[in-house]
């Protein structure tokens, strides 16, 4: 026979079913609400040692937050990342874009402290589940990217994402057989044109101009799948940048020439440039940005022999003067022609001592201690214009190392007048809070001596 509590479990179990295939938070709530009042979740059994209290349905990230009832008992089974006898809190994490997160993190990926979400808010935003109560809590109320909160910034209110990390985008655990900084073609030939599997984690960054034609911006290093690393000089409309007029190729052997077999193409979803990156003056301290791919049916980059990522070092690494490193990009061949290199092209430079860059004949005082210097000892090999954002990589062991993004110089290839990089292993806990990826910042992969 058929009966309300029948239809009531039914409606019950179904929710459960139908959050694996909808984001529809009004949906969840009401059916969330039925299972509530029909107490009942068939199929699960409620542990011996549950409380006596009723604990209250919820909707969390998404997923409908199971109430499950043994005689006078119930308890709730949280979703992941959440915890709390109500799982009200996210742990360390957001799912999607965040919609649901009700973590308690209270500061913008810049530092700075969140504003109050005040009730002309709350109401501007319509959302008294999500801003519900006094706090300044990182939340998403509005279909952003990720959560946001408001600041004081220059004396004005203005938004900025949180520095939170995504649940599972990227696995952050360790991969036991990472091909990161290996590749198949192992010469550097003199200052030549270089093939794409000789550096296959360089990224070719383009935009579209006004009149909609697609130009070469920038060099790039493909950190993971999803994440590319250039130089915050690179976007000087900074994060606020029309992120969709930007694109990204790997795998590309010819600036100017498209092979579908071996490239692979992105769009831009985020710009993040550091905080601390301000060439208004000529001061290219913090020259780092962050990029993130767009995915494709749910996945970025796909490993090839023509794409691959390269290994970041540990925090703080550094390598010896003299060490010869190798730099790779689509920059001009030399000072003073008007167009770029169609070829990837490549060059061995050598570290420099921080005491000789800053000599008063090289950079002087210039030089920040995020940055150091690197060139051939006859001058023949430099980074040129075009080059920026490009990586410069040593080889330790069997893999490469991303030491170095290309950032600025006097000229090119002038005596005492070498090729200036942003020193990457400064910025290891920067990355790891954009990305959300430990695992590789970490750098596991450097050989232990």
């Amino acid at each position: 026979m058929i009966t309300m509590k029948n239809i009531g479990v039914l409606i019950c179990t179904l929710s459960l079913v139908f959050v694996a295939f909808s984001d529809i938070f009004r949906l969840l709530t009401f059916l969330s609400l039925f299972c509530k009042y029909i107490h009942t979740c068939p199929g699960i059994k409620p542990p011996p040692h549950v409380e006596t209290k009723v604990t209250p349905l919820v909707v969390q990230e998404g997923s409908v937050v199971t109430s499950l009832t043994s005689g006078e008992h119930t308890f709730c089974l949280c979703a992941d990342c959440f915890e709390g006898r109500h799982c009200e809190t996210g742990s360390h994490c957001y799912k999607g874009v965040g919609l649901y997160y009700r973590g308690t993190e209270s500061k913008s990926e810049s530092g700075r402290t969140c504003k109050e979400w005040d009730l002309h808010t709350r109401k501007q935003f319509m959302s008294s589940d999500v801003l519900s109560g006094r706090h300044n809590y990182c939340r998403n109320p509005n279909y952003k990217r990720r959560p946001w909160c408001y600041v004081w910034k220059n004396q004005q209110l203005v938004w900025e994402y949180c520095a939170i990390p995504h649940c599972g985008l990227e696995s952050s655990a360790p991969a036991a057989e990472s091909t990161c900084g290996m590749r198949k073609q192992m010469k550097i030939v003199r200052g030549t044109v270089a093939t794409v599997e000789s550096h296959p984690w360089v990224a070719a960054i383009f935009w579209h101009d006004k009149s909609k034609r697609e130009v070469f911006r920038c060099g790039g290093s493909l950190i993971s799948a999803c994440w590319v690393l250039s130089a915050a000089h690179c976007f000087p409309d900074g994060s606020h940048a029309k992120h969709d007029n930007f694109f990204v190729t790997l795998g590309k052997n010819v600036r100017n020439k498209t092979d579908p077999a071996v490239e692979q193409t992105f769009t831009v979803e985020e710009i993040i440039l550091h905080d601390g990156f301000d060439n208004i003056d000529g001061d290219f301290n913090n020259d780092i940005a962050l990029l993130k791919l767009k995915a494709q049916n749910g996945k970025c980059a796909k490993e090839s022999d023509s794409v691959r990522s390269v290994c970041l070092p540990p925090p703080q690494q550094n390598l010896q003067p003299g060490v010869s490193c190798e730099i790779a990009g689509y920059g001009k061949e030399q000072q003073g022609l008007w167009y770029n290199s169609q070829f990837l092209r490549e060059a061995q430079v050598n570290l420099l001592a921080d005491s000789v860059c800053r000599r008063k004949d090289y950079y002087g005082s210039m030089i920040s201690d995020n940055m150091f210097c690197a060139g051939r000892p006859d001058w023949s090999q430099d980074a040129c214009e075009g080059d920026s954002g490009g990586p410069l990589v040593c080889q330790v062991g069997i893999r490469l190392f991303l030491f170095g993004v290309i950032s600025w110089g006097d000229g090119c290839a002038k005596e005492n007048k070498p090729g200036v990089y942003t020193k990457v292993t400064n910025y290891n806990r920067w990355i790891e809070e954009k990305t959300g990826l430990p695992s590789i910042t970490a750098g596991s992969m450097f050989p232990q001596k």
